[in-house]
């Protein structure tokens, strides 16, 4: 299944995609959100859709998407998991996973704006695919951890680097700033992601392509990466963990380049849609 949610922002509804169509299930589901996810959502929305299929309400196809995921209470991201990415920004490969935490409040649906924050010189890009957590996990074993997805969302991990690394303190100044976690354009129920570990993931800047990665240089897979996380704290139905990026971000180029008002920023993954956002200056 593919899950959306459509209409104003604050105001979505959930929707699916059923061959490339966009239907409304409102009248059935409240949202994709927490308790959805909590209690069995995904098999009954399966059956909301074998029972009515294209009888469902047509959803308008140019109506805005918003981040698939209702606000999830977490939003986790793992710092240089792929080894290009790493040695482009000069840093040592993790012995383990570095973890850091993106405000709720930066979540945007996927063509939303990208809005550079008051004072920032230094704003970037980075490709990532992110799992969302499909039910309630703590201490996993990593042989368990694929019973615990809900799906997949392409995800945009916007970054300032300057609040991020020379600001004296945790790279979450840096990743956590409004606008700065586009997610969607849908989510990708994981039964539909034949081989997560083997997906293209790309990114332009003004048409100009910037990352050409794929998930299988991924450092840790993502059931280490669910088991690990839930080691230090619980994972709740509905959380997302965004993987890592691949070389070619802002800050890997010699000098570096960052984005400013008027930039376009294309990303896509395989299977998993795309994302089209335009930079705009600080706004209130």
């Amino acid at each position: 299944m593919k899950l959306i949610r459509f209409g104003h922002a604050n105001q979505e509804k959930p929707g699916v995609i059923i061959n490339d169509k966009r239907y409304d299930v409102s009248g059935f589901i409240p949202d994709y959100n927490e308790t959805f996810f909590e209690t069995d959502g995904l098999a009954k929305l399966a059956a909301i859709i074998e029972e009515h299929g294209t009888n469902l309400p047509v959803a308008d196809e140019d109506a805005r998407l918003g981040s698939p995921v209702a606000r999830p209470s977490k939003l986790l991201c793992i710092g240089l998991n792929y080894a290009d990415h790493a040695k482009e920004t000069g840093a040592p490969l993790p012995p383990e996973p570095v973890l850091f935490m993106k405000s709720t409040t930066a979540v945007v649906g996927p063509d939303d704006n990208v809005m550079i924050p008051k004072n920032s010189v230094k704003t970037d890009w980075e490709v990532e695919l992110a799992v969302v957590i499909g039910k309630k996990a703590s201490y996993v074993d990593e042989a368990e951890a694929a019973e615990c997805i809900a799906g997949y969302v392409l995800h945009n991990d916007v970054s300032e680097r300057e609040f991020q690394l020379e600001r004296n303190g945790t790279w979450d100044k840096g990743k956590g700033c409004d606008t700065f976690a586009p997610l969607g354009p849908f989510l990708s129920t994981a039964d539909e992601v034949s081989d997560v570990d083997n997906l293209r993931l790309w990114l332009s800047v003004n048409g100009k392509t910037m990352q050409d990665g794929t998930t299988a240089n991924l450092i840790f897979k993502i059931p280490f990466l669910i088991s690990y996380v839930s080691q230090f704290m619980t994972l709740l139905p509905g959380d997302v963990i965004s993987t890592g990026t691949p070389a070619g971000v802002g800050l890997g180029f010699n000098p570096p380049v960052y984005l400013k008002p008027g930039d376009v920023i294309e990303l896509g993954i395989d299977g998993l849609g795309t994302q089209k956002q335009t930079v705009v200056a600080y706004s209130k």
